[in-house]
């Protein structure tokens, strides 16, 4: 899955944006088909042409996500050989991310639980991955620390830039990157 920060341009992809926005809205099971179908211009039905069920386009929601977000984090690490360089791109990366996909966030915390049992385990996989990217980042920064407080960092980090769909949606993106990035780096180095 593309970060769609524009309008999406092909149909599955308009789809999938349409219900994240849906979904974080109203929930996974207070949206129904129909009414994802009407959002993206299409008829209910006509979801099951692109994704087998409901649950298989949550599922290709979160997984792609989850694979977006490792794959970049993974490109930042190969293309910065400096470590404040790596953490300071990474930190970009979520933060973008945040502020420009919050409802796949907030989709994320509240209807992780209902995907098919091997799509959440194949998330979670992929969400320990992307934070053991950032463990190894922050351990290369600032003071030397214990396994534990570099796992506390990184989980702190992303509290701080996941807290978007709450914190910054009174703001623009340009107002609240730089004082999340910031603050990041603060709590990173502290």
């Amino acid at each position: 899955m593309e970060l769609m920060t524009g309008a999406p341009t092909r149909r599955r992809d308009q789809i999938l944006v349409e219900a994240a926005r849906l979904f974080a809205q109203h929930g996974f099971h207070g949206t129904s088909i129909d009414v994802i179908g009407s959002a993206a211009g299409v008829s209910g039905p006509a979801i099951y042409r692109h994704f087998p069920s409901k649950e298989g386009l949550l599922a290709e929601m979160l997984v792609g996500i989850s694979e977006y977000l490792l794959d970049g984090a993974r490109t930042i690490v190969a293309a910065h050989p400096d470590p404040e360089g790596r953490l300071a791109a990474l930190i970009a990366f979520q933060v973008e991310f945040a502020l420009h996909r919050p409802e796949l966030i907030t989709v994320q915390d509240r209807d992780l639980a209902s995907l098919p049992e091997d799509s959440r385990r194949r998330v979670r996989a992929l969400q320990r991955a992307y934070v053991e990217v950032w463990e190894d980042v922050i351990s290369r920064v600032g003071p030397a620390r214990s396994p534990e407080e570099i796992r506390t960092a990184a989980h702190a980090a992303f509290g701080l830039m996941n807290s978007t769909p709450r914190s910054a949606a009174h703001t623009s993106a340009a107002v609240a990157g730089p004082v999340l990035a910031t603050m990041v780096r603060a709590a990173v180095a502290a």
